[in-house]
């Protein structure tokens, strides 16, 4: 059997060795491709239904969170469990509410649960579960005045209902800084579609990070216990 002589190229390489070359070439920006895309797909996923990261651009919050601060949006667990009293969440604000947000989401924390009957009276909010007492929720949380007396829970609007009735698949929600929160005392329950997530961790500035934690409500709990 005769064997024919690799042509050389014009710089006396082999051609076959120039089209390894190639092969290799293509074979990495393949990989390129692959990585790129794959990690394309997991940073949608957990940004679609695991983790969003949020910059918060309002001081409705105050104190608990703070303007430009970022937290970590938590979009999983509430598919298993539902949103509670007192969680921190995040929504896109109701349409129709009149409010100019410019696209931004409103952070508020949970004051109603779908069925309760919300009530504010003497500046304080009270809080009405099917079949059970009103019964008055205990904030600390909630910002206090420059004489240290916590912030009065009001309406500026003087045609606020001052009563609520929370429905089907709906929150009630308020911010922490109660004098300066677009909240339900505006726009009403918000609905549980325009929920983007639960505020789970705060981890900018670094010497505020940590989890943002729920607050409990005795007397919530034991309505809701007798209710049942």
């Amino acid at each position: 059997m005769t064997y024919l002589p690799t042509e050389p190229d014009p710089d006396g390489a082999p051609a076959s060795s120039e089209r390894a070359g190639s092969r290799r070439a293509l074979g990495c920006a393949f990989e390129i491709v692959e990585t790129l895309v794959l990690t394309l797909l997991i940073y949608l996923v957990i940004h679609n239904f695991v983790a969003q990261p949020f910059e918060v651009q309002q001081s409705s919050m105050l104190p608990t969170i703070v303007d430009s601060e970022y937290i970590l949006i938590d979009k999983l667990t509430p598919r298993f469990d539902s949103y509670h009293y007192g969680d921190v969440v995040v929504f896109s604000p109701p349409s129709g509410s009149g409010l100019d947000t410019q696209g931004i989401p409103f952070i508020k924390r949970v004051i109603g649960m779908p069925g309760d009957t919300v009530a504010l009276e003497n500046g304080r909010v009270f809080v009405t579960r099917p079949g059970a007492s009103p019964v008055r929720i205990e904030e600390p949380y909630v910002v206090d005045e420059a004489d240290g007396s916590t912030a009065a829970t009001i309406c500026s609007n003087p045609d606020c209902p001052l009563t609520w009735i929370v429905g089907e698949n709906e929150y009630f929600v308020m911010g922490d800084n109660r004098p300066h929160s677009q909240d339900s005392r505006v726009f009403g329950p918000v609905d549980e579609e325009l929920i983007l997530g639960r505020a789970w961790l705060r981890y900018f500035p670094l010497e505020r990070i940590g989890l943002i934690e729920r607050p409990a409500y005795p007397a919530l709990a034991t309505t809701d216990a007798a209710a049942r």
